[in-house]
């Protein structure tokens, strides 16, 4: 294996392999990132966290109550967690992921976040389908208190409710789906997603139906592959009081 590569970890799973590689990218100076793979495909970046970290500060700057319960759904290399857990109000937060290696890649410490996740006292990971989850049929998101609220759910998980990682998803942001799935928040709650497309007036039709209010912001990162920035959506939604 290169000095410069390394596949620290590789797993089958139900949606296909999973792997956790390592690179230092003579282009930056050698510096040292982090990428999941799914398969060909790409869920994760160390070189591109602006977005996730806009997601978790977004969130929960419109969150309004003292001691948010909070949801983060999809772990990925934990920067969305991380980012939420940097609000002293929060109370707990579960962060739900459908691949147990990504879970197992921070409780082991592989990944550079996981020491951080899993030494915060507020933070406990749930293995489970976030979309099964949160369907009228679904328990919710903590196995212990069966549909839970919360005060906060933000989600991190398909590149963009067009471009699903499965297409089993697609339910979810549905106008049914999302109301289904709005039960599982407080009265005023807030739902935040990350999308890699620029926003998307069906999918706004559909979150318009079910919250009271309804923002997004285009997030620009630099993008050295590129040499230029790239762009991704972040929704922020509040649930009627």
């Amino acid at each position: 294996m290169s000095a410069n590569f390394e596949e620290i970890d590789y797993q089958e799973t139900p949606l296909g392999p999973v792997s956790l590689r390592r690179q230092r990218l003579k282009m930056l100076d050698n510096r040292e990132i982090h990428e999941v793979k799914l398969g060909n495909d790409y869920l994760m970046s160390s070189l591109f966290t602006k977005v996730e970290e806009e997601l978790g500060r977004m969130g929960m700057a419109a969150v309004t109550d003292p001691a948010p319960d909070v949801v983060v759904g999809g772990l990925g290399l934990g920067y969305t967690a991380w980012t939420a857990l940097q609000d002293e109000r929060v109370a707990s937060l579960l962060v739900v992921d459908y691949l147990q290696p990504v879970i197992d890649w921070h409780n082991q410490g592989l990944v550079p976040l996981g020491p951080k996740l899993t030494g915060d006292p507020r933070c406990r990971f749930v293995h489970g389908d976030f979309f099964a989850l949160s369907a009228n049929d679904g328990s919710g998101y903590d196995p212990d208190q069966p549909n839970r609220k919360f005060h906060a759910i933000l989600l991190d998980i398909d590149h963009s409710p067009d471009h699903l990682l499965h297409p089993r998803h697609s339910e979810f942001y549905s106008e049914t789906g999302l109301r289904e799935f709005s039960r599982l928040l407080h009265p005023g709650g807030i739902f935040g997603l990350w999308s890699d497309d620029p926003p998307e007036e069906k999918f706004l039709q559909n979150l318009r139906a079910v919250f009271a209010e309804v923002t997004t912001e285009v997030v620009a990162f630099a993008n050295p592959f590129l040499h230029k920035d790239s762009h991704s959506t972040v929704y922020v939604c509040r649930l009627a009081s």
